[in-house]
């Protein structure tokens, strides 16, 4: 194993350095160098900001994956601050456009050099940081898995070959469980960069499946569609652009996918989808490692690894969260939120100001999360109160002033859609009560999670049997938690946090029509936060229960037993060898059912996107009716042609093309021959109203026809 002193900087080393990048910077940018731009940028506008504040405070107490993620966080805050102070200062000053790179680059380096000077005068000669990298054959194993997913997802994509993505998710689950099984191969100091290795290795092997955007059933259409309209007009404005559209007005308030995508694409003159398929990410895959910090303090690090693991091992991490880049950046912060409340060590006006910076920057970046967030605090604040057990971790102040930011921008921002989509969404959960006893009133996946939708193959069963284990294995740890059947470090705050996880968890279940408001998999993935390290708990308390020698290995072998399986069904892996019906794109889009591909998971090809784009260049698309099949219409037409969805009506077989009106067919309707309808699916030679119109573009895998005066 070999030590070397990487980061070891003064003051004044530290300012020389930020000199040195944003001369770089500048460079790269003067000439466009392809990689180093990207690769010096992202890195320089996604850490040195933050970084720089975190000395100004004088955090000085923060271990280094704190620095890392407060680093991270705060100058992603710093981006979307600053790009909105930008925005709505200097067209005061006649800038009209002030989005654009030169308002940005020049604005932003100016504030970092001045941080940066600060920084150096005040601490003088001290040292600002002393960090070493310790290198090992371990370390190396991790550190090729984000290069094997690449590899495999780039030989799938040409050659129709996913061997390489098979071995690669075999390599994970087997280092996985030597990681944890033995100290001598991986000393807990490496879990850290492990959780790293391992989260950006399950989030490229999906992202990277397609070099098109891919939805994968979720809102990134929309999200690009909202980025490219701020792109195009080179500024935001807090007005719905589409008046009384609640989900273009929501989406337009989050400046996670506004304002955030579009200071990064022209910083690092990347294309905003690309900004999500591989930047955002490298964002969330911190997600998990601050996870790990925080559960570390609670249990041992062995366990908020295994714990870490379980939480990236849930598909949902690596497939739906990929088509929700406001979530994304707003679970984040959310982690963020959570170290900061639970840091004993953090003076209060430094805990305040991180708590209103990362605050204010969920409630920008999504919605759903801050009312969440809004509950989870208001939540184990009252139960303080009546256990009479006052707190300095999270106070009364805090609530009040999330409470103000959030429904301050909520209620002043894109005409109140965001707050007009709550009124609906509890007036929605109102309207089902009256089904509370009817089961089939729950969301699908709810009963699939409570054992009430048959299987349809013996292994679907086997791979629910594994899920319900893990679900078990909470329960237990939950149990053993309340009881004090196993020893935890948990803090009365984060308890309170996961007995509020618990009682959501169960409302979901029970109230009608309350999963539908975000969906029951998207509410696991993040009640997951709280409950995945009593996972490791329930394993811990049936071994006690069980036998009381040698329980730690024992609890692993449980863990492991457990785990190994349910990361293979989650993957996907199990299926795709067997032969089975398979949900994974990366594996097995090859014999994937084409409505299923293209339709719920939305992969787009350069055909359909061709299409978008002449369609966009070429049509008055707000003055022309345009129509298209349901997945035409939400994902290409949307997300690369920038057209409405309320310019746009759905094609059926009996659709009658109006005088001037437009078909648009992608590529699954032309060489596929398949039309997906609100709730039918069509054969394209059943749309007989196409043999009137004539075709005005075609490339081989995609036309648009047009119905002449």
């Amino acid at each position: 194993m070999k030590s070397m002193r990487v980061f070891n900087w003064n003051s004044k080393q530290f300012l020389l350095i930020l000199l040195f990048l944003q001369f770089i910077f500048y460079l790269t940018v003067a000439f466009d160098i392809s990689i180093a731009r990207q690769v010096i940028g992202f890195i320089y506008f996604t850490f040195f900001p933050g970084f720089i504040l975190i000395k100004l405070l004088k955090l000085d107490d923060l271990g280094w994956i704190e620095t890392l993620l407060f680093s991270a966080g705060i100058s992603i805050a710093f981006l979307m601050l600053v790009g909105l102070l930008i925005n709505e200062f200097l067209p005061l000053f006649g800038v009209s456009q002030p989005l654009l790179l030169i308002p940005l680059i020049v604005t932003f380096n100016s504030l970092i050099l001045i941080g940066g000077v600060i920084v150096c005068l005040r601490s003088k000669d001290a040292k600002l940081l002393n960090y070493s990298l310790q290198i090992s054959p371990t370390a190396l194993l991790f550190a090729c898995l984000p290069v094997l997913s690449i590899l495999g997802t780039a030989s799938a994509e040409v050659y129709g070959n996913n061997l390489i993505l098979l071995l690669t998710i075999v390599l994970v689950a087997l280092l996985f469980a030597v990681g944890v099984l033995s100290k001598r191969f991986m000393q807990p100091k490496f879990y850290p960069f492990a959780v790293i290795m391992i989260a950006v290795c399950l989030l490229y092997h999906s992202s990277f499946t397609s070099s098109n955007m891919i939805t994968f059933g979720s809102d990134v259409p929309g999200e690009v569609f909202v980025s490219k309209i701020v792109q195009n007009n080179a500024r935001w404005s807090s007005v719905n652009p589409y008046f009384g559209d609640h989900f273009v007005g929501r989406a337009f308030a989050m400046l996670s996918v506004t304002i955030l995508p579009l200071t990064y694409s022209n910083l690092l003159n990347v294309d905003v989808i690309w900004v999500f398929k591989a930047l955002y990410p490298l964002i969330f895959a911190l997600v998990p490692l601050g996870l790990y910090k925080l559960w570390s303090k609670f249990v041992n690090e062995r366990y908020a690894f295994v714990a870490a693991f379980f939480f990236m091992a849930y598909e949902i991490f690596y497939t739906e969260m990929l088509g929700l880049n406001k979530q994304i950046i707003g679970e984040f912060f959310i982690v963020l939120l959570l170290l900061v409340i639970l840091n004993k060590k953090m003076k209060p006006f430094g805990k305040m100001l991180c708590f209103l910076i990362f605050g204010f920057s969920i409630v920008v970046s999504h919605y759903a999360l801050a009312e969440i967030f809004l509950f989870l605090i208001f939540f184990v604040l009252v139960s303080l109160t009546i256990m009479k057990r006052p707190s300095r971790n999270i106070t009364l102040a805090m609530l009040l002033c999330f409470f103000a930011l959030m429904f301050s921008w909520y209620l002043y921002t894109s005409s109140s859609a965001v707050f007009d989509a709550f009124l609906d969404y509890g007036e929605y959960v109102r309207s089902h009560l009256g089904d509370f006893l009817n089961p089939a009133a729950r969301e699908q996946t709810v009963l699939r999670g409570l054992g009430l939708e048959a299987p349809p193959t013996i292994w679907n069963m086997i791979s629910r049997i594994f899920a319900y284990m893990t679900q078990l294995l909470i329960l237990v740890g939950f149990v053993g938690v309340i009881t004090k059947r196993v020893g935890s470090r948990f803090e009365i705050e984060y308890f309170l946090s996961s007995l509020f996880s618990v009682m959501l968890l169960a409302a979901l279940i029970l109230v009608p029509g309350l999963a539908d408001t975000l969906n029951m998999t998207r509410f696991y993935h993040i009640l997951l936060f709280f409950l995945a390290p009593l996972c490791v708990l329930g394993a811990k308390t049936i071994m006690n229960v069980v036998s009381r020698r040698k329980t730690e290995i024992m609890v692993s072998l449980l863990l492991l037993a457990v785990l190994i399986p349910y990361f293979l069904f989650q993957t996907e892996f199990v299926f795709e060898v067997t032969g089975s019906d398979s949900w994974s794109v990366p594996l097995s889009k090859y014999r994937m059912p084409v409505d299923r591909l293209y339709g719920h998971f939305g992969y787009i090809t350069a055909y359909s996107i061709s299409g978008a784009h002449w369609v966009s260049n070429n049509v008055a698309i707000d003055r022309t009716p345009i129509y298209a099949d349901v997945w035409g219409r939400s994902t290409e037409l949307r997300g690369y042609g920038v057209v409405y969805i309320g310019y746009m009506k759905v094609l059926s077989n009996t659709t009658i093309i109006p005088a001037k009106g437009i078909v648009y067919l992608n590529q699954l309707n032309v060489i596929e021959e398949t039309v997906i309808g609100k709730l039918y699916i069509w054969n394209a030679r059943e749309i007989s109203s196409l043999s009137n119109l004539n075709i005005v573009y075609s490339n081989g895998g995609s036309e648009v026809y047009k119905n002449m005066p």
